[in-house]
């Protein structure tokens, strides 16, 4: 396990500076590195030289040697300067917070597209980076209009991380296609479609899993599910029947996260797209997190740049079980439960089902011969009461907008 020492300028205009250093431990903890130290300096703008001030940079040497670390995370990104500064003035591996997040989305990525966005995010955040790389290579003038062999190097290195930034993106838009053609098969269905949404290790996982419990599926696809940030990347999704034959989809998406990097939101935007193409969005809330407020305005803020409008919300209050004191929650459309302890998920569900389906109780008169749109009445909609007279199958149900428009003339 490596050792590190987490390091965070405070500008003074970041009111949440701390709730940032937490998640930088999290961070680091979910990378299996243990954290010995956290250094924060106040300045009113970083140094050109080191981001921190020359004297902090000593302390810090100080401290790595004091308990063995071996490498230094900084909170926020780190031009390619900083970080050759720093390496050669602590002798040690200097990262970033986003150098953190994209090797934590490289180890969790499972699927194809997830492996291929991360690898697409990383290649990018290189590219301005190499540079740096090659300091002790030689620069020598060679005569008008030549290169040093270090700058051939660098050239080609770079044309190599271009090259390969082209082949992703045009992979992933191989992908998205393929994605988007699954979704409109789902779009022109009449079946609905549930996106989770939410800030990282809010419960989103946990939540699929309660949902699929409380169904009528004959097989249980669990979401893979931990208390770490970024637990899982690759967006699932599940079919989940209801007992009165209502059905919908249900779509586990990529957590937020305060200073998410800006490749990673690029990278994941095909992913994202379930969210803005869904029926009804859940907006899970880890309730157990004191900044809860400020983490809903993060989500909000990201689901707003997707484009994401003119979408049913509801906000998931998630984690009540870790609270000895619930607060009142007065947000419109909201629910507090608990996933992981089975608590009001049956409310949910009944809450999705009826904005999802919005449902007519009717009387129909359906001829014998017709029989067949009473079996896909029987298996799509709610039958209250079934009568076999002379004239036909005489019926009440509860039937959505779908059925009621297209059987409409069999209204008794």
């Amino acid at each position: 396990m490596e050792k590190a020492i987490l390091v965070g300028l405070d500008l003074g205009n970041d009111e949440y500076f701390e709730e940032t250093m937490e998640e930088l431990e999290n961070l680091a903890l979910a990378c299996n590195i243990e954290v010995c130290n956290k250094l924060i300096q106040k300045r009113e703008s970083p140094t050109s030289n080191f981001y921190i001030g020359e004297g902090k940079v000593d302390e810090l040497k100080d401290v790595l040697v004091l308990h063995d670390a071996n490498v230094v995370i900084f909170n926020d990104e780190l031009s390619p300067s900083h970080i050759r500064n720093l390496e050669q003035k602590l002798e040690t591996k200097v990262i970033d917070r986003t150098v953190l997040i994209l090797d934590i989305f490289a180890r969790r990525a499972k699927t194809k597209e997830a492996m291929l966005q991360v690898e697409l995010a990383q290649s990018q955040y290189m590219l301005p980076r190499v540079v740096g790389m090659y300091s002790s290579l030689s620069r020598q003038k060679s005569g008008t209009g030549s290169k040093g062999p270090g700058e051939q190097q660098l050239e080609l290195d770079k044309r190599v991380l271009r090259d390969k930034i082209t082949k992703l993106k045009h992979d992933l838009k191989d992908l998205v296609k393929i994605r988007r053609t699954q979704r409109e098969k789902r779009t022109s269905s009449i079946i609905k479609t549930v996106a989770l949404a939410g800030y990282t290790n809010s419960g989103k996982s946990s939540l699929m899993n309660a949902i699929i419990d409380h169904t009528l599926n004959q097989d249980k696809p669990y979401a893979f599910s931990q208390d770490m940030l970024f637990a899982t990347l690759e967006t699932k999704t599940r079919k989940v029947s209801l007992e009165n034959n209502n059905d919908f989809l249900l779509t586990d998406t990529v957590g937020f996260i305060r200073k998410l990097p800006h490749d990673l939101v690029e990278a994941f935007k095909s992913t994202l797209e379930e969210i803005n193409e869904s029926s009804l969005i859940l907006h899970v809330i880890d309730l157990a997190n004191p900044n809860y407020e400020h983490q809903i305005e993060t989500v909000e803020t990201v689901l707003s740049e997707l484009g994401v409008k003119d979408i049913p919300i509801i906000y998931v209050f998630n984690k009540i079980d870790l609270l000895e004191n619930i607060p009142v929650i007065t947000r419109k459309n909201s629910i507090l439960i608990s996933a992981k302890n089975d608590i009001n998920i049956d409310k949910l569900i009944s809450i999705i089902d009826k904005e999802l389906y919005k449902t007519n109780k009717v009387k129909m008169l359906i001829p014998f011969s017709d029989s067949a749109v009473y079996s896909e009445m029987k298996e799509n909609c709610l039958i209250i009461s079934t009568d076999y007279l002379e004239d036909g199958i005489h019926i009440t149900a509860d039937i959505n907008d779908y059925y009621y428009h297209k059987y409409k003339k069999y209204l008794n």
